[in-house]
């Protein structure tokens, strides 16, 4: 099950085409479905789930706490909001494209795909782009 939350002002449009879209790219890759939240939050919030979680003293766009077990997919993705506007501007995207490659990204941490490294960060850019390339709303 796929369920959103927002502890701001925004609401994710389109929850049920996104939440079919995670569980396809969740099938396609051999794993299912177990309980997956996602929260979306501010700088503030984020930066201090870094902070006591990770001692990581940053901003960032999204952290993941992966629970799954085996091929059962099951987490919480904080993501935010105010971040992924300002790399979305970055990275000149829209906002919509910025935030599934987030929202997909946490998915493939959960499947074990890691972005340490070089050749890591690639692996996980193309398995991004397949997934966003079968994005149809």
């Amino acid at each position: 099950m796929i369920n959103f939350f927002s502890e701001t002002h925004f609401q994710l449009e389109n929850e049920t085409e996104y939440a079919s879209w995670i569980l396809q790219i969740i099938a396609e890759n051999g794993f299912s479905p177990g309980e997956i939240n996602y929260i979306f939050c501010d700088d503030e919030a984020l930066h201090k789930i870094n902070l006591e979680y990770l001692e990581h003293d940053t901003l960032t766009d999204i952290i993941s706490f992966d629970y799954s077990e085996q091929t059962q997919l099951d987490g919480e993705i904080y993501i935010s909001v105010e971040r992924v506007k300002e790399n979305a501007q970055l990275f000149k995207v829209s906002f919509e494209n910025e935030l599934s490659r987030v929202m997909i990204h946490g998915i493939l941490h959960f499947m074990g795909f890691k972005d340490k490294t070089p050749e890591e960060q690639q692996q996980m850019r193309e398995k991004e782009n397949q997934a966003l390339s079968k994005l149809t709303f």
